[in-house]
């Protein structure tokens, strides 16, 4: 009765059910929460904002609205997604608020557990502790009703389906992720380790075409050629005007250094330096690092990055963590990325260390940064015979 009753807690349906419960009172928290406003003295908004923006794309799409423009009556802030994402948010869109929230967070949060539960050994324990790692981070996001735990959630799930010779399924999920966050195109490196590499080419253009043309069914398409150009314009001025909790917001911080390019460029060779390794890709372990390498990648290296996207980036620690034998010095790593990415931000800091050591000298990102070098390394001078001891097997 006592192994029925395990196996009943640790059931990734139960599990699940356990995370709806924690997402639905999060939602119900924001809902809940008095308005406020962003700017001193500014207009007052909701504590779902982020929710707002992409609701209202749907309607400023299908009423030939620029999408790119601000909407002070509504929402602050600007939408920064592709045309395609205001048109997949129409099923929610036409919800009150108080139901289309709850399943928007829902499917962030459902998507990202179920995906980090099929990825790896069948191991019970160890996928817990990898959820166990992420949810503090996802609950960040949850709160700022953002898209990350789903574009986390769509990489594990694309990696998975390359495991099993799924390119279709795997580029659908990644493209989606490209038409929410443009970062996500850097998941298409982990094709590289796939045979077959014509038909993924061919399947990832035809997506991409798909949802390229696809907001023509509410929209004309000199309505829509306005909105790819407004969004051009829109991302070139904002990767202008910040550096977010990134290695270049780090290196501006702890050294002056105010080059974005630079570090980019460094950042992007370092990631398909170990891609010369040919001979390593038959190993488990290594396309699993390496996919790991690629989720900190895109969040360290993105010039908008903020807190709530950092789930995107434990969730690649957590597999890098876990997914291979214990060694001490990651274990080190893995506690600073404990302290100072997940618990930094929360009321464990006093506000006041907060805003005047943390978030000036950019520490939730230092562990991260840290951990991508030392996953640069294992790739890159690792021994084969530890390559052999993790191997894989997806459901």
């Amino acid at each position: 009765m006592t192994d029925q009753k395990n196996h009943i807690f640790s059931h990734p349906y139960f599990i699940a059910g356990i995370l709806a419960i924690i997402v639905i009172a999060i939602s119900a928290q924001r809902l809940l929460l008095e308005p406020k406003a962003f700017e001193p003295n500014g207009i007052v908004y909701t504590n779902y904002n982020n929710y707002k923006i992409f609701k209202q794309s749907y309607f400023h799409l299908t009423e030939g609205k620029d999408l790119y423009e601000a909407y002070p009556a509504e929402h602050w802030d600007y939408y920064k997604y592709s045309p395609a994402f205001a048109l997949f948010m129409a099923p929610l869109a036409v919800l009150p608020d108080s139901l289309g929230l709850i399943l928007w967070n829902l499917l962030n949060a459902l998507v990202l557990f179920f995906a980090l539960w099929s990825l790896g050994k069948p191991d019970t324990t160890k996928r817990l502790f990898i959820f166990a790692l992420v949810i503090i981070e996802l609950i960040t996001s949850l709160q700022n009703s953002q898209s990350n735990g789903l574009i986390a959630g769509l990489i594990i799930f694309a990696f998975n389906e390359m495991e099993k010779g799924r390119a279709y399924t795997a580029s659908l999920f990644i493209i989606t992720t490209v038409f929410i966050k443009i970062f996500g195109i850097v998941a298409l490196l982990l094709f590289v380790f796939y045979p077959r590499k014509l038909q993924s080419v061919l399947y990832t253009a035809g997506w991409i075409g798909v949802f390229f043309f696809l907001p023509m069914l509410v929209t004309s398409w000199p309505e829509l050629k306005m909105q790819y150009a407004s969004w051009l314009h829109l991302l070139q001025n904002d990767h202008s005007s910040s550096i977010g909790l990134s290695v270049a917001g780090w290196l501006s911080a702890w050294f002056g250094v105010g080059n974005k390019n630079l570090p980019l460029a460094a950042g992007a060779v370092l990631l398909l330096l170990p891609l010369i390794r040919l001979k390593s890709y038959k190993y488990d372990l290594f396309r699993l690092l390496y996919l790991s390498s690629v989720m900190v990648w895109m969040v360290i290296f993105n010039h908008k990055a903020e807190s709530p996207t950092f789930v995107i980036a434990v969730s690649g620690v957590a597999i890098w963590f876990f997914m291979q034998k214990f060694k001490i010095e990651n274990l080190a790593l893995l506690i600073l990325v404990i302290v100072f990415t997940i618990l930094s931000p929360t009321d464990i800091f006093p506000a006041s260390f907060r805003s005047g050591f943390i978030q000036p000298y950019v520490l939730k990102a230092v562990p991260c940064i840290l951990v991508w070098i030392k996953i640069t390394f294992d790739l890159l001078f690792f021994r084969p015979e530890e390559m052999k001891e993790t191997k894989l097997a997806l459901k």
